[in-house]
């Protein structure tokens, strides 16, 4: 039996407000997080949601076994359809081979499993496109400020146990999100601070540095040991160098501590830098969706003169990032609201 935690969404389920309900999962390297919708006229409704370690799972069979049993033994709520998104790439909707993850996901076998007429598979950034539309006006943070015309592309970004991207491409009748492995792609360095820093994140790998290296968690620690070892122990480096949550204490005292400020002022930095280039690379000038949780966590960095400046630090391409909007996505629960609502869409025409 799983460690599961149980988190309602609506404070009175009554299974005849619904036509039908839905599973959405959300798999990250960390955390998995299941959650049940009810659907009335097209649209998903939250109900409520189970949250898991991702590296007690042995598959995601259990997960979906005892959320499941929450629904039908409180509620007789009975599921016949799903979508999870998954940290990495999904082949044809039916499989996925998981980044970060000790398992993978295969739609053929969980519809076998539960009986359910369709279930399939999207990246977990795909999720979050889908997921964008639910939110609310305090769901959003403007860390800048822009102008666009309607169908222009946008971009989704996100870091956490890795680095996740996603294109949001109009198709005429609405936006439909497209995945990508850009998180795995190669940092760019700019001077001898970028490569010496580079070379103190990469240790004795052979591989080039990647995005997903700088700007995860892991990546936070790595600058943090980084300037440590340049500039000389902070205040509280005895706690955070002992402590197995090294970047979440990083966070913590990021405002008190002069080393911790400065690896946020470094990593914000190099945010801004994959950022750019990402809104480069697809012309996101319909805006920059920033999501994860290390961003909800810290959203005033994206405020910072660092990730501004650095944003805007492209010479012949200068005025299209100035108008292109940043949003700093707030709210975590936007992968299970996507996932839900994808759902609903037949695989054929999501």
């Amino acid at each position: 039996m799983v460690n599961m935690n149980l988190r309602m969404h609506c404070r009175m389920i009554s299974k005849g407000d619904y036509a039908s309900y839905v599973l959405g999962v959300d798999i990250g390297g960390t955390h998995t997080n299941l959650g049940v919708a009810g659907v009335a006229s097209g649209k998903a409704t939250l109900l409520y949601s189970t949250h898991f370690q991702t590296q007690e799972l042995s598959s995601l069979i259990p997960a979906i076994r005892d959320t499941l049993e929450v629904g039908w033994d409180r509620w007789g709520i009975e599921v016949k359809s799903g979508c999870a998104g998954g940290a990495g790439p999904a082949l044809a909707c039916r499989r996925s081979r998981l980044t970060n993850v000790p398992w993978d996901l295969d739609a053929d076998e969980i519809e076998r499993e539960f009986g359910f007429d369709e279930f399939y598979i999207i990246n977990d950034f795909q999720a979050i496109g889908y997921g964008i539309d639910l939110l609310g006006e305090g769901d959003l943070l403007q860390a800048k400020a822009g102008w666009r015309s309607p169908g222009e592309t946008m971009g989704i970004i996100g870091a956490g146990t890795g680095l996740g991207k996603a294109i949001m491409i109009h198709d005429g009748a609405g936006y439909r999100p497209h995945p990508s492995e850009g998180g795995h792609g190669d940092f760019p360095l700019h001077d001898d601070f970028d490569l010496d820093m580079a070379r103190s994140l990469r240790g004795d790998r052979k591989t080039p540095l990647s995005y997903e290296d700088v700007l995860s968690g892991r990546g936070i620690e790595g600058i943090y040991a980084f300037l440590s070892g340049r500039e000389g122990k902070g205040t509280r480096s005895r706690e955070i160098l002992g402590a197995e949550g090294k970047a979440a204490l990083i966070s913590k005292y990021r405002l008190e501590d002069d080393l911790c400020r400065e690896a946020f002022s470094v990593y914000a930095k190099c945010y801004a830098r994959c950022a750019k280039n990402f809104v480069l690379d697809c012309l996101a000038t319909g805006g920059l969706y920033i999501a994860g949780g290390i961003a909800a966590k810290n959203a005033d960095i994206f405020l910072s003169s660092k990730f501004q400046e650095e944003f805007l630090n492209a010479e012949k391409q200068r005025s299209l990032l100035e108008r292109t909007p940043i949003h700093v996505i707030l709210n975590y629960d936007v992968s299970l609201y996507g996932a839900c609502h994808a759902a609903t869409i037949p695989a054929s025409q999501g």
